[in-house]
Order: C-alpha cells, then structure tokens, then sequence
C-alpha cells in the first residue's frame, strides 16, 4: 500500500464551466454530469445528494434532513431549510408512559421521531431552478445515477465497511438494520458488491411521482404505515404537514469577507460567531504566526469554546428563540464575548459535545450559481431503523431533544430539533466566492473556520487548506471523548505549547476521519474555478 501522499505536493483542482465537491467521486460525477448537460449547480446539487445518499449509507440517507445555502444570480444568497418537525405524538409525557425520562435512545423506533425532510429540498430545489434560473432537467434525470448504483450496486467503502463493524453490535437488533446493512449476515468488505433494491424502487417512485409523493402520495400513506408499525410516533398527518421553507441565511461582514451560514435550527450562527470572535481576537493576540502554529490554534479553540456556550443557552427551532439568531452576531454582543480571552490561557472545558454523521457537497455553474449543501442521518446509520418495504433508513436527529422541561431544545410536539448541521458561503469584495464545509457533528464550525482561515489569512489554496493537520474541540462521530484532538502530524512543540496553556490535548490518526470530511470550492475574480476535497474521505473534486 502507498504511503500518504505529502501535503505541500496535492494541488488543488482546476475548472472553468462548472465544479463540484463531494466526500465520494460519484456524488462529484453526478453533479458534473449535469452540469455538463446545460444543468444549474440546482439542478448539480439534486442529483450529488441522491446519489450520495446511496454511495455513502453509512452517513446520510433520504430519510434524514438537509440544508441548502444558494448563491444565486447576481450574487443574491438564499437558503432552503429541509429540516423536519417532531410527531404530533412525541410528547414528554408519551415517553414518560414508555419509561423513558432522562434521554432517548440513540437507536430504534422512539429515536426515530421526527419526519425526513431532505427529498423536500430536492422537491424546492428543482421548483427553485425552474422558476428563477430556467431548469429544464426532469427529476427521472437527476436521480438517474442514485437508482443504478441502488439497484446495481456499488463497491463498498472502506469508511462504510469500518464504520459498519465498529457499530454492528450496537445497531444490528434495530428492525430492517441487518437485513439491510449486513448482506448475508456480515459486515461488506472494501470493494465487495453492496446493493439496495427497494430503496432503487422508492426512488424511481419519486423521480416519476415527484417529491411530494414522500410527503402526501402512496408513498407517504406506506412509510407512515411501516413507522407506526415499528413503533416511531411519526405518522402520516406529520408527513402531510411537512414542507420545506425559503429561507434567507444569516450574514455577517467579518475578514473582508460577506459570510452566509443557515438559520436555526442549523448551528450556522456558531459557524459565524467563531469567525467574527476571531477577527476580534487579532486586537488582541496576532494568531496569523502560521497554520500550523499553537496561536492559530488556541485563539480558534477559545472562540469555540465561547460559541458554543451562547448556542447552548440560546439556538433551538427558531420558533422557539427568545433572541434571533442575528442578534447573536451584533457587534457589541461579540466584543462581549471576549471580556475575559487570554492568549495564552485556555477556559476550562470538560462539557459533553454532540456527535454526528453528516456529508456536505459544493457546485458551482458556469453562471456563478452556487450551492453549499448538507445531508444527515444525524448518527452514523441514524436510528438504524430501515423501513421493510421501501427501504428507507431513517433518521435519529430526535433524539437530539431533550427531555427536561426547562430545557432549550425541550421535545415538544411540532417543534424541529437543533441541528448541527450547517453550509457556509463567502462573497469577496472583488467578485469573488467560495462554498465550503464538512460532516462531523460539532467539528463542523469548527473545520469550516480553519479552512476558511488558511484560505484567507494564510494563503492555501483549497487542496492544502484542507489537507493539512486539523484539530477538534470535543467529541465527534465514532468518538467519545471531550478532549482536544490534534491529528498526530502535528509538530510535538505545538503540542507542548497547548498543553502549556491549559488545554487538555489527545493525539488521534494522521489523518483521521473524525476531524471530518471537509471540501471547498473557489470562484475566483476571473472567472476560474478552484477546489479541493478531503483525502480523509473517498471523496473527489469533479470539473469541466
């Protein structure tokens, strides 16, 4: 086997009518082939989520949410919210009756219990680009590619097939898991066959019947009638009611830069606010001393540490915040943020971050259009539940709510759980943009600023940014613990100076998969496209 390739000798890739991003090749292929079609990067992103969805089961799937944060014409920025509300049935009270008090469990029907909402984004997305940028692509089209490598099959990942036997005891009782997940009662291997058909024929359902069949069709009247019959309080007037919602983003002005990330429930805000404490910080501590520098390093972990504070008390389903979440980037409550930052004194840690199982995908058309997308099961093959007929996997992002009352992100009937998942897009005073981002539940903020950093501030382009060593604050999926992890290629100083300063550091892999998979794509000034993927993922960047 070949040894890792260098860091300063992976280039990023280049293109100049179309790109697209995505954790594994197909899912680039897919969008690029629409592209390459006369497609908008809607139309791209469509297909990539579809196909992604079937090539990477283990991380996302049409039973989960998704987010979309779009660079229209003109530079417009918009936002797609496919997120999904909990049952009518899921009540406190109803899990109290079953004995359910202090959590919900991460797996089975009672975690499956709130509706999927990502095909509505497809359904809005393709509304969307028919009505503002002329898209002419039928969804028979754009799912093409997901139904074949559903029905015919796909080379198991090595991602797909390590994650499957970490997780096999944990999940393999859950109704529809082992019949689904374990081909001939054993864990696929790299390379070997893996096939879905019954989730190709609830897909070639919807590329025909559209995508409101998942919501108020035959297929919808089935899924609610397999959910109720394994136990999950989802039922059919809960699909019935779901929409996806046109959302503007949230915007901050910070580095030279115009930053968009998504509204509540998504954590965009903390994705913003990291970013803007960290402009902050520069008045006070220089952290620009190198990439790999523990300046760099400390200052970012420091303003995650007080973002994620003002998160916890404060983002929920937004029709349940007490302050918007625009208000939480107003200058005079970020400046107050830092009162107590030291440079070289780290805040004691020690809370309990959330894990999460997540791909984000970016396209960019010859137009300019421009899409930074997200799909989540929430935890790796979510509540393990797979529907027996249409052989849908579906989601545990529910078991997120809490079960105390005075909680902010209390379970109650309707209400969208918080979300970890965000998109990110930056606008550049010359013309210029970039879509960027990653899986890995709270590593999400957390990656998209240090990438973002070293594009800006430290001049990588795409492909370095994201290959060089990367840290998290905290647990991710596939890891328990709350420490800070540096991938191991760090130099030993850096290591040395953290702990110096009072962070409590863990050495993890060289490259490790729990930092996440992280892509960025770059529309330059002159109309040149740029972008790299994560090595750590079997991921590519796709352009023409």
């Amino acid at each position: 086997m070949a040894a890792p390739q260098r860091v300063d000798t992976m280039q990023s890739l280049y293109g100049t009518r179309g790109m697209a991003v995505a954790p594994h090749s197909l899912a680039a292929q897919s969008a690029v082939d629409v592209l390459r079609e006369g497609g908008n990067a809607l139309e791209a992103m469509i297909a990539a989520a579809a196909t992604i969805a079937v090539v990477y089961p283990h991380m996302n799937s049409i039973g989960g949410d998704g987010f979309w944060v779009i660079r229209g014409p003109n530079g417009v920025p918009g936002g797609i919210d496919a997120s999904g509300r909990s049952a009518r049935a899921a009540t406190r009270q109803a899990y109290a009756q079953r004995g359910i008090t202090g959590s919900i469990a991460f797996r089975g029907a009672q975690a499956a219990l709130t509706v999927a909402g990502t095909v509505s984004g497809w359904g809005a997305a393709h509304r969307l680009s028919q009505q503002s940028l002329g898209g002419r692509l039928p969804l028979s089209r754009l799912l093409g590619d997901a139904i074949h490598h559903a029905r015919s099959g796909i080379p198991t990942t090595l991602s797909q097939s390590a994650l499957t036997a970490a997780k096999r005891a944990d999940i393999e009782h859950v109704p529809g898991f082992a019949e689904t997940f374990l081909p001939g009662g054993a864990v696929p291997q790299p390379g070997q066959w893996f096939k879905q058909p019954r989730l190709a024929t609830t897909l070639q359902r919807i590329a025909h019947k559209g995508t409101d069949d998942f919501y108020r069709g035959a297929l919808a009247r089935q899924m609610a009638a397999e959910l109720q019959a394994l136990g999950s309080p989802v039922a059919l007037e809960d699909l019935k009611a779901h929409h996806a919602s046109l959302v503007d983003p949230l915007t901050l002005n910070a580095h030279g830069a115009r930053l968009h990330n998504m509204v509540p429930p998504s954590q965009g805000v903390v994705s913003l606010m990291i970013l803007g404490l960290m402009e902050r910080m520069l008045k006070v501590q220089d952290w620009r001393q190198g990439t790999e520098s523990a300046a760099f390093v400390h200052a970012q972990v420091e303003a995650t540490k007080r973002a994620f504070k003002v998160r916890d008390a404060h983002v929920t389903d937004r029709a349940f915040m007490k302050l918007q979440a625009q208000d939480l980037l107003a200058p005079a409550f970020l400046d107050e943020l830092l009162a107590d930052y030291d440079p070289q004194r780290a805040l004691p840690w020690g809370r309990r971050t959330d894990p999460g199982d997540t791909i984000w995908m970016g396209v960019i058309d010859r137009h300019g259009v421009a899409v930074s997308f997200i799909q989540s099961i929430y935890h790796e093959f979510g509540s393990g539940i797979v529907l027996p007929e249409t052989g849908v996997n579906w989601q545990n992002r529910g078991c997120s709510f809490s079960l105390q009352p005075e909680h902010i992100n209390t379970l109650e009937p309707c209400k969208k759980p918080f979300h970890t998942l965000n998109a990110a897009l930056a606008q550049f005073g010359d013309g210029g943009f970039m879509v960027y981002g990653t899986m890995g539940g709270d590593g999400q903020p957390q990656t998209q600023a240090t990438i973002f950093n070293r594009a800006r501030h430290f001049g990588d382009h795409p492909q370095l940014a994201i290959s060089r060593p990367r840290w998290l604050l905290g647990r991710t999926w596939g890891n328990a613990s709350d420490t800070l992890k540096l991938e191991s290629r760090w130099a030993p100083e850096v290591v040395t100076q953290l702990r110096q300063w009072g962070h409590e550091v863990e050495t993890i892999g060289a490259w490790d998969e729990a930092v996440g998979h992280a892509g960025m794509l770059v529309r330059h000034p002159n109309g040149v496209l740029e972008g790299g993927f994560d090595p750590r993922s079997n991921g590519a960047v796709a352009a023409f």
